[in-house]
């Protein structure tokens, strides 16, 4: 049984612009807000937003629902799209995004966000983790570090790094049971 989210991304795929506008409303603001975390960029991240958006718009047939969330989908998005910004512009050397505690804050306290979404389940997977794996997710997936800088940051081998990550990764998928 299709919930009203599920009509609504289908209508979305199937190019209704009063759809878009709808799900504009829901997601613009958190995705705004995980943009400019990544970028610190208030301004920088509007326009980001909104290039999310119109590509979304463009690649709406490529989203599974089995796959995942329509919500994380766009996060994804945002995401690859703000870390290619950081990236183009050389702000590697000016990382002073926000702690991850602060993302979790940002996405969790909106009150656009759809009361259904678990805000992609990021404050779930973050708690209880050791603090060396959620320094090394907050570098390499919130901040967009590669494993080498990471390990450049936090001054340990890149090997450990690495070493470190299957460890957390694991430690993931045992609590989620994956």
């Amino acid at each position: 049984m299709a919930t009203e989210i599920d009509r609504l991304i289908l209508k979305f795929q199937n190019k209704d612009t009063l759809a878009f506008e709808k799900l504009y409303r829901m997601y613009a603001d958190n995705i705004c807000g995980v943009i400019n975390v990544i970028i610190k960029n208030p301004e920088r991240s509007q326009e980001l937003c909104q290039d999310v958006f119109v590509k979304v718009w463009e690649k709406s047939a490529s989203y599974t629902p089995s796959k995942g969330r329509f919500f994380t989908w766009i996060l994804n998005i945002a995401r690859n799209m703000a870390i290619d910004e950081l990236r183009s512009k050389s702000h590697k050397n000016q990382k002073q995004n926000l702690n991850t505690i602060t993302f979790v804050d940002i996405v969790t306290q909106s009150e656009d966000l759809d009361n259904t979404t678990d805000t992609i389940g990021v404050e779930a997977l973050l708690k209880g983790l050791k603090e060396k794996c959620v320094l090394l997710i907050d570098l390499l997936y919130f901040k967009g570090y590669t494993q080498k800088e990471a390990a450049e940051e936090i001054d340990v081998p890149l090997g450990t790094i690495k070493t470190r990550l299957r460890a957390c990764i694991s430690a993931i998928r045992k609590k989620f049971g994956l």
